[in-house]
């Protein structure tokens, strides 16, 4: 019996992003599109240092990334379509791992600052708005 190859990181993202949209990336339904148990996608992983969670973490900012840069959606919608709870669950992940709020993220794209998604790796900070007491 001839075993299934092991996916690269690359098909393991590219299934996870096809089923954000559906609102279902679990680590079950990521593993039956791309013809694995389970079980064996996650031994899979671990032994590359990661996991699901983590790869399905940086899809969804990587989408996000795209999203607040070419569209005009509302920040709640984007955070809706990508499967969080809600905008300030969202907002808090997207912290996370760009270290800058997605509105900071959006006008620095829209000014022309580059910011290296993939990376993580912000050019600068943008200082916050000014408080209206």
């Amino acid at each position: 019996m001839i075993a299934n190859p092991r996916p690269s990181r690359q098909a393991i993202r590219a299934a996870i992003a096809g089923l954000l949209p559906n609102g279902d990336a679990s680590v079950h339904r990521t593993a039956r599109k791309l013809g694995l148990s389970a079980r064996s996608l996650q031994r899979y992983l671990a032994e590359t240092g990661t996991s699901h969670s983590e790869l399905v973490s940086d899809v969804r900012i990587k989408r996000a990334c795209h999203l607040l840069a070419k569209s005009n959606r509302r920040i709640c919608d984007i955070a809706t379509r990508l499967g969080f709870a809600n905008a300030s669950s969202f907002s808090r992940a997207f912290m996370r791992q760009m270290n800058m709020q997605p509105r900071a993220y959006r006008y620095q794209q829209k000014s022309g600052r580059q910011c290296d998604c993939a990376n993580r790796t912000p050019v600068r900070k943008l200082p916050a708005r000014p408080r209206a007491d």
